[in-house]
């Protein structure tokens, strides 16, 4: 993506099903679950780079024994500084103990923090506010009993925290911060806390220590997740650990967020991408499942574990930029759905090139974009293979030497390299402007001047502005004929609410090159009446914005979004073409989450942050809008 956005944060969790000591026996290392969870949040930094966390709970300590660790951090290399000091805790108990205590899991259950069954980790995404330790998962609610002490990580966004707060003030809690995280871990405590009082309750008679010990060990985490998510609105894969050992891991019902896991007789993984599990365990991926949607993941404290029903599920709608760019391409699944959206876009491509391939070049914006560009090459061979058939086989006539024909292939090149970063200390914008041009580098001297199309694929346009300010620039030094700009992904109208990092009408080009349309055909009013519903309406279930985009094609608003990022500096003729929507959901059919395309969010607070997008953008006021 040209465009960088921050979007959803990734988790990552190990429970062991065994004790402790049988790993040491095993694998020869105290340290299996932190090795192999340190594995699976260093293959998902592509999901977090502005901070990580990680927790850990030991299981059936005595009283006055520490059991819950944790560490977070901000530092550049968050994720490897951690590990680094969870390693130096066991190389200090191994300088003031024995070689053979670290063999001993009581031992080292009862010297060394971090040595528990059941791990968490984080990677966070800011997608507001300031990036510091207190932000950063995973998050701790203490209680001196073990089995109300709740530690929380996710990745989420909930687009009614004014609502879950409201909720929390009525149970006579005073919440001390009005953010979707601590609303989510307080009502989720708050439910914890009420399950522990019913079984106390349930079984009073008994001595307090022997209760303790009943509702570690029949406390319904299930239960809990029911009464604490009813409320919640909003996109959520959300990881849990109770202090008992318990632990979960629920998705919303639309499944909007991503959440895998896997199980054996030895663990019970859980992660927002598959191949780290696969690469971690070294498994196959059918061994991999997929949280379904509105259900949650439970591990209890004796290490069985089940998937229930928390909320009724509804028309499944994960994310589809999941699948265009965020996810790691490394999962099958995705590389063929990256594979076929450069495929779809094959017909509208040759149209844009007037079926000229013979002068026209083709190439891919660095380097996510990779893939979909291997099946445009593919549908473009595939393209001329029918025209070769039609010839040798049809008999259909043909103008050119027939030999060139059979030998003829797209002209492939890598056009377009990142550089080393500069940096843009220059405060003057024009000298700025220089600066950022010269980020990409490209190949000179494989463009005919003049003569040749230049076709450059790239995963989706949000903003345009690095089209506009470096690539366009850099490609336009090779003095070709024309410039095609091709998105895998179809325009971006609409702000995402539920882990994206686009909040802001407008940041986006296809909102810009609309309301450049509706002031060049006098038709700007538009925009103050759906202002008008938007503010007269603010709880509406309708998505008045869609408004704004009716009057005009896709290839009308494309076109005013290729003049937009032309600046007059550019002499080749440029165009846009984006995915359709139709083909998106054709080439990723179990993954439909296509809002920021089509308006069509699946909640109401959805819909309710789109107008209210729209009404700060006509106020001028430059905030998000959840």
């Amino acid at each position: 993506m040209s465009d960088q956005i921050k979007h959803e944060c990734g988790i990552a969790m190990i429970r062991l099903r065994k004790p402790l000591q049988y790993y040491i026996d095993k694998y020869k290392t105290p340290l299996y679950a932190a090795n192999r969870l340190y594995v699976l949040m260093q293959k998902q930094l592509n999901r977090g780079q502005d901070g990580a966390g990680v927790a850990n709970i030991k299981i059936n300590t005595a009283p006055g024994t520490r059991y819950i660790s944790r560490y977070r951090s901000i530092d550049s290399e968050a994720v490897t500084g951690i590990f680094q000091k969870i390693s130096k805790k066991y190389k200090k108990a191994r300088k003031s103990g024995s070689e053979a205590d670290l063999l001993d899991a009581s031992w080292i259950k009862e010297n060394v923090a971090f040595s528990g069954e059941v791990w968490l980790g984080h990677l966070r995404y800011g997608t507001h506010g300031e990036n510091s330790i207190e932000t950063c998962h995973p998050f701790l609610k203490q209680n001196n009993w073990r089995s109300r002490n709740l530690v929380m990580a996710g990745n989420f966004n909930m687009t009614n925290v004014e609502e879950l707060f409201d909720i929390l003030v009525e149970l006579g809690q005073h919440p001390k911060e009005k953010t979707d995280t601590v609303t989510v871990m307080e009502k989720i405590g708050h439910f914890l806390d009420e399950e522990n009082q019913r079984l106390f309750d349930k079984y009073k008679g008994i001595s307090n220590q022997e209760i303790t010990e009943v509702i570690e060990q029949e406390l319904d985490v299930a239960r809990i997740l029911r009464r604490s998510c009813r409320d919640f609105d909003g996109g959520y894969a959300m990881a849990g650990l109770i202090g008992n050992g318990s632990s979960f891991v629920v998705r919303d019902p639309i499944g909007i967020r991503p959440a895998y896991y896997y199980a054996d007789d030895e663990v019970v993984v859980v992660a927002s991408e598959k191949p780290p599990i696969k690469t971690a365990f070294d498994i196959e991926y059918s061994a991999i499942k997929e949280i379904k949607p509105g259900h949650a993941l439970v591990i209890n404290k004796d290490g069985s574990y089940g998937e229930y029903e928390i909320i009724t599920p509804k028309a499944k709608k994960s994310c589809s930029f999941e699948r265009i760019y965020f996810s790691r391409g490394t999962d099958p699944d995705i590389y063929r759905e990256r594979k076929s959206l450069g495929r779809a876009l094959v017909p509208q491509i040759l149209k844009a090139i007037d079926f000229d391939i013979k002068n026209t070049v083709f190439s891919y914006i660095p380097n996510t974009a990779e893939t979909s560009f291997y099946g445009m090459i593919e549908g473009l061979e595939d393209y001329l293979s029918a025209k070769r058939r039609e010839v040798l086989i049809d008999g259909k006539p043909h103008l050119g030497d027939l030999e060139e024909l059979l030998n003829f292939r797209p002209r492939v090149e890598k056009l377009v390299s990142k550089d080393v970063k500069l940096r843009t200390f220059i405060t003057n914008d024009s000298d700025r402007d220089i600066m950022v041009s010269n980020v990409y580098d490209t190949t000179y001297e494989v463009i005919r001047p003049g003569v040749d199309t230049i076709v450059v694929i790239d995963d989706s346009i949000v903003r345009g502005t690095t089209l506009e300010k470096s690539i366009l620039t850099t490609l336009d030094k090779l003095k070709p004929k024309r410039i095609i700009i091709v998105s895998s992904a179809p325009q971006i109208r609409f702000p995402d609410c539920y882990g994206i990092d686009m909040s802001k009408m407008k940041e986006f080009i296809a909102f810009r090159a609309v309301a450049a349309l509706l002031s060049d055909r006098g038709q700007s009013d538009l925009m103050e009446r759906v202002y008008d519903k938007c503010v007269t309406f603010p709880d509406s279930n309708e998505n008045f914005v869609k408004e704004i985009y009716e009057g005009f094609t896709d290839q009308e608003i494309s076109d005013k979004i290729a003049q937009i990022i032309t600046s007059e500096h550019i002499n080749a003729n440029v165009m846009v073409v984006y995915q359709t929507v139709s083909n998106l959901n054709l080439a990723c059919p179990d993954h439909l989450g296509d809002w920021y395309f089509t308006g069509n969010f699946p909640t109401k607070g959805g819909v309710r942050v789109v107008n209210r997008a729209f009404v700060n953008y006509m106020e001028g006021k430059g905030v998000r809008a959840y």
